[in-house]
């Protein structure tokens, strides 16, 4: 039976080549030339720790990060930017959690969404992944469309296309 997996999963190498070319970008800038900025990355803990000297300033390393990622192949998505930055004396900081895999919770919603929309097909949450078989391979492309169509607000990648 023709099957395939839903994920979210993010490539650490393409995250730190987007992260250097974010932190040289904005090291060159004539509005950040002596101001104190730090972008450094956690890979194992997907953790983005931002220093710059002002909130303003903030926001334009994050839209910096945002734009190159995307030109580096990662979706926007990719970054949890819930948490609001806080002040520590003269500099403004910021966790960024980077989404890798699936929670429970997004899968949940994302199996809801297959199913009520009655398309010929199963599936099943395993770990991190979602595996959805059908016996039609225009039913499994039916539903990547559907999930491509809907806003989780996560990266999802169709992979492991089997017929």
């Amino acid at each position: 039976m023709p099957s395939f997996d839903i994920a979210s999963k993010v490539d650490v190498q393409v995250l730190d080549n987007a992260v250097n070319v974010t932190s040289k970008e904005v090291l060159n800038r004539f509005d950040f030339k002596g101001s104190h900025v730090v972008i450094d990355l956690d890979k194992k803990g997907f953790l983005l720790k931002l220093e710059a000297d002002s909130d303003m300033k903030m926001q334009q390393i994050i839209d910096v990060l945002v734009s190159r990622s995307i030109k580096q192949g990662l979706d926007g998505n990719v970054y949890d930017q819930s948490k609001e930055g806080y002040q520590s004396g003269k500099v403004w900081k910021k966790e960024v959690t980077v989404r890798n895999g699936l929670k429970q919770e997004d899968a949940k919603k994302i199996v809801k969404l297959i199913k009520d929309k009655n398309f010929k097909v199963q599936a099943a949450i395993m770990d991190d992944i979602i595996r959805v078989t059908g016996k039609k391979i225009d039913d499994l492309q039916e539903v990547i469309s559907a999930c491509r169509s809907a806003d989780f607000g996560i990266p999802l990648q169709f992979i492991n296309m089997k017929s």
